[in-house]
């Protein structure tokens, strides 16, 4: 049986600040599985501390004299992963120059820690389980099965079993990888624990900017209590450092500590809520690029719903019949009935109201009001791929081009960020 004393040792050891039972349960489950060979798998928000977890497994293990890396997924290239795992042989494809061992060959005897195994290939998942199966594998262009004795621990902060059904992620790989299951809770689930780490990380910067420590008044402390942190101990760390960096007054009130974080009502609503959530796997950008998309495709239908009407005299019931996705959000008890009685009588207001109107028609100002809503169709499909490509750039520019620390800025992972830089030819 661990106990408190054992536990608060390995946070000590560790740097874990908090007293959270969700935390405590977390390192106690990390804890009873290091003496193992037990593969484990580590949920969590990101942000949230999973790779702690990782180190407190492998220091505690009878591997702990053994070698340890961790290898985040999601920043190697689709094309270069299978090689950074498991090596290559010479010629075995363009640049490879000389033989190469991978992970798997360097750590055999210590730990490898796989960081985003979400967005591992479904060709390298396929590696990755012969290997948890049977401890075996054959580099990139060779055919000898080689042997490796490594304990594999994983992170994600994505619902995998969304994964499988959406046949992203093999299921047989995710019942294997699942033995130990961790799951790290997100700050703000960790109540008290906000402001301790929030004293702690002024307490560094204060030493780290020569300047007076911040101190919170209980008001700011709840507005910090209140606060959901959706990038969780990342985004407490950005806010502290910015406190002690900014901030003149050095005792900081409520109001003073509203002004550091964004507004609740600007905040889409938290798409993770953790390994045993049932919400979808995506993060809030991409939920807004959904919305935005969703927005798009509406405003072309409407455009396509005036123009039809335009050229056909009006609106009746066989263009609402046509165009109907416009109308799904009204009541059901509206539309159907009085929209389909009242639509012959009908009719667009001012110069689009009909051919027939009273109002004067000319030729060519109705093909230009044609090409206006084609050229603006085609300048709507392309404002958010140039916003998004407005946004990289800015952030590359942020982080002087370092793709890492831009990828965690862009809520995106590395490789996703070099898949946009090739797509958009960012120099």
């Amino acid at each position: 049986m661990i106990t408190a004393q054992e536990i608060q040792a390995v946070k000590q050891r560790f740097g874990i600040i908090g007293h959270s039972p969700l935390l405590n349960h977390a390192i106690q489950v990390a804890m009873q599985a290091s003496p193992t060979d037990m593969t484990v798998l580590i949920t969590g928000e990101s942000g949230s501390g999973k790779e702690s977890f990782s180190k407190i497994i492998h220091s505690l293990s009878l591997r702990k004299h053994g070698k340890f890396i961790a290898i985040n997924c999601g920043a190697i290239p689709e094309g270069t992963i299978d090689s950074e795992l498991f090596g290559h042989e010479k010629g075995s494809f363009t640049g490879a120059h000389e033989a190469r061992k991978g992970y798997f060959e360097v750590t055999d005897g210590g730990s490898i820690f796989l960081d985003e195994i979400g967005e591992m290939p479904l060709g390298t998942q396929a590696r990755l389980l012969r290997v948890l199966e049977n401890g075996e594998f054959i580099k990139v262009g060779s055919s000898k099965v080689q042997k490796t004795n490594v304990r594999v621990i994983t992170a994600t902060n994505v619902n995998l079993i969304k994964a499988v059904e959406k046949g992203k992620f093999r299921e047989d790989l995710y019942y294997r990888l699942n033995t130990v299951p961790i799951f790290v809770p997100p700050l703000r689930d960790r109540g008290e624990d906000i402001v301790l780490l929030f004293r702690k990380f002024t307490g560094d910067f204060s030493e780290k900017y020569h300047v007076k420590p911040i101190t919170l008044d209980a008001a700011a402390q709840e507005v910090l209590l209140r606060y959901p942190f959706p990038g969780n101990i990342r985004q407490l760390k950005n806010i502290a450092e910015q406190v002690s960096l900014l901030e003149e007054q050095r005792e900081v009130d409520a109001l003073t500590m509203s002004r550091y974080l964004p507004e609740a009502s600007t905040r889409l609503p938290l798409a993770f809520k953790g390994g045993n959530s049932e919400s979808p796997d995506f993060s809030e950008r991409d939920i807004l690029y959904k919305v935005l998309f969703d927005m798009k495709k509406d405003m072309n239908e409407l455009k396509k719903l005036i123009l039809e009407s335009y050229q056909s005299g009006g609106i009746n019931s066989s263009l609402i019949q046509k165009h109907q996705g416009l109308f799904e959000d009204l009541e059901a008890s509206i539309m159907p009935k009085e929209m389909s009685e009242s639509a012959n009588q009908f009719t667009m207001p001012l110069l689009l109201e009909s051919k027939n109107s009273e109002v004067p028609q000319e030729e060519d100002y109705e093909d230009e009001v044609i090409e206006d809503i084609v050229h603006e169709e085609d300048d709507n499909s392309l404002s958010l791929e140039r916003k998004e490509k407005e946004m990289i750039l800015k952030a590359l520019r942020k982080h002087n081009n370092k793709r890492k620390y831009a990828a965690n800025d862009l809520g995106i992972s590395e490789r996703t960020l070099y898949r946009k830089i090739k797509q958009y030819d960012i120099e």
